[in-house]
């Protein structure tokens, strides 16, 4: 749980610590502004994905299910700057499926943590391969991230991209199956 408190603390000496007036009209209820938007963002530290996942139906397909283009927004730990991309979440079903806005939902329990994109990638793919057992997982991701576009080395428009495969998504033909439903042919 979010200690509101102390972020509405640690506020102030940081805004006392860049030279700013904490007591100045634009700044008085800040800290407890950035208190409430931590307890929004970073919710995922109080979620697990298997509250999403447990719930299955049976099903006899198995062939992929992808759910695309899945706006996320997350916060790099490294310097707490946002970053923010696609995510395109796919499974091999083996016996049962799960609703599609799950498979949102669980990259919304692990987005909204302090995270770096590798590991985020890696969580998302794991969580479907313990909590719906499917033949397998792959996972992509792709984002702009404002530690890099808008200080050090300034590259607006620059996406990092990572990738996590599982199980039979190992195959070369489930990858290519894979990048031809994201309309790429081939990984890029």
């Amino acid at each position: 749980m979010i200690d509101k408190k102390k972020v509405e603390e640690a506020v102030r000496l940081l805004l006392e610590g860049i030279g700013e007036d904490v007591n100045r009209e634009g700044l008085m209820e800040t800290p407890e502004r950035i208190a409430r938007m931590y307890e929004e963002i970073f919710a995922g530290l109080e979620e697990s994905p298997q509250a999403h996942l447990a719930k299955t139906f049976s099903s006899a397909e198995s062939q992929i299910v992808l759910e695309k283009d899945i706006s996320f927004y997350s916060v790099c730990e490294h310097h707490l700057l946002p970053f923010y991309g696609k995510a395109h979440v796919a499974y091999l079903p083996k016996g049962k499926v799960v609703g599609i806005s799950k498979l949102a939902r669980t990259l919304e329990v692990f987005a909204r943590r302090p995270q770096i994109q590798e590991r985020l990638t890696a969580q998302i793919a794991d969580a479907l391969m313990e909590h719906l057992a499917p033949a397998g997982a792959m996972v992509m991701l792709e984002a702009e991230h404002m530690c890099m576009t808008m200080r050090g080395i300034k590259k607006p428009g620059s996406k990092t991209v990572t990738l996590a495969v599982r199980g039979e998504f190992e195959q070369e033909i489930w990858q290519r199956r894979f990048f031809q439903m994201l309309g790429r042919g081939t990984a890029e």
